[in-house]
């Protein structure tokens, strides 16, 4: 009898602890659903006002819209005071992951998007579209997947009880890699698979507005933060407090970027449903690929569930901004990206599901 109970308690014990879920993240679909719908109602309401937002640009010519970009920064800012670079030096330890992530994100990821948007847009949906809003969706569906996720990556890898300290370096390692090639990729990609030009120009803005100040800024904050009141201070009190902010943050995205697409989402309902069949492609191909390449290598679940999540999800908050900067906040590029957003969060959330139910196909931590 006590040897059955024994084999019960350590059978307990290797079962996932249940998650503590705050309330943000246990009703994440419906926030952002409410949101996405309160965007459009106040971009069909009051359009006057959002014709305002959408004119405050930093400078003439930018196309970077101030409003967004403060939002962004406000989202953004708390998770890249997450990034410790310091961890990438521990990747020699187990690179396996971190290469299969980074395979799938910068080799494969953009190149197999613009493929799939362009035999759509241009081939399978031809008769339903015009050739301009065919450029202009493939232009869209590419810049989504050039970057991968850096926000919401942390909140996927505690729902499948992914190794945060890993998840970290890949997400930092990423963020590096972004800062020298999502402009070039964008551009290459979109000039060879559309009809349209990009200004190289805007899209060093972008970068360096979007991705560049947030990234120095967090950096520089924890670095700092740290140095005054220590690692525990800053991981335990420091970061739950400000974490609400980032989350508000997101959710006022959310609501200023369907207000701006508003009359393309209500107009284009159809378009939207069109636009949805590659990205979902893409979203479950990549997820399926890396997580595929991870059991080949017999890399830890730990490691491997993650990896699939950041290779499948997109930095939409980058993708909405750069297309809104490069053609415009009405334009079909922009309203690609905001389909992005439309679907991210409930795709994501089935990709978490599939991790959880194949955890037994990886290997423990000791024979990984």
């Amino acid at each position: 009898m006590e040897a059955v109970k024994s084999a019960s308690k350590q059978t307990n014990d290797l079962k996932p602890a249940a998650k503590q879920l705050n309330v943000f993240e246990r009703f994440l679909t419906l926030w952002v659903g409410l949101c996405m719908v309160l965007g459009i109602v106040v971009g069909k309401g009051v359009p006057g006002s959002i014709a305002t937002l959408r004119s405050w640009e930093f400078a003439q010519g930018s196309q970077i819209n101030v409003p967004i970009a403060v939002l962004i920064w406000l989202m953004i800012i708390p998770m890249m005071m997450k990034v410790d670079f310091g961890a990438v030096r521990r990747v020699g330890q187990r690179p396996r992951g971190l290469l299969v992530t980074l395979f799938v994100n910068w080799v494969v990821k953009p190149f197999s998007m613009a493929f799939v948007a362009w035999l759509f847009f241009r081939h399978v949906f031809a008769g339903l579209l015009t050739a301009d809003e065919a450029s202009q969706y493939i232009a869209g569906c590419i810049i989504l997947a050039a970057a991968p996720c850096t926000a919401m990556v942390f909140v996927w890898s505690y729902l499948t009880d992914g190794d945060p300290a890993y998840t970290l370096v890949q997400v930092s390692v990423n963020d590096l890699i972004m800062l020298v090639l999502f402009a070039p990729i964008v551009r290459y990609l979109v000039s060879g698979a559309s009809s349209l030009e990009v200004p190289f120009h805007v899209l060093v803005y972008s970068v360096v507005v979007f991705i560049v100040i947030p990234l120095v800024l967090g950096v520089a904050l924890r670095g700092w933060l740290v140095g005054k009141h220590g690692v525990e201070w800053f991981e335990k009190q420091f970061l739950p407090r400000f974490g609400p902010v980032s989350m508000i943050a997101l959710l006022a995205t959310l609501v200023l970027i369907f207000g701006l697409q508003a009359e393309n989402i209500t107009t284009k309902f159809s378009h939207v449903l069109l636009i949805s069949v590659p990205i979902l492609i893409q979203v479950y191909f990549n997820s399926s690929l890396t997580y595929g390449l991870m059991r080949l290598l017999r890399v830890e679940y730990a490691i491997a569930a993650p990896g699939a999540l950041i290779g499948a999800s997109n930095f939409f908050e980058l993708a909405v901004a750069t297309a809104i900067a490069l053609f415009g906040p009405e334009s079909g590029a922009a309203l690609a990206t905001v389909v992005g957003v439309l679907i991210e969060v409930p795709v994501m959330l089935s990709v978490c599901a599939a991790c959880n139910r194949t955890r037994h196909w990886f290997p423990g931590p000791a024979s990984a």
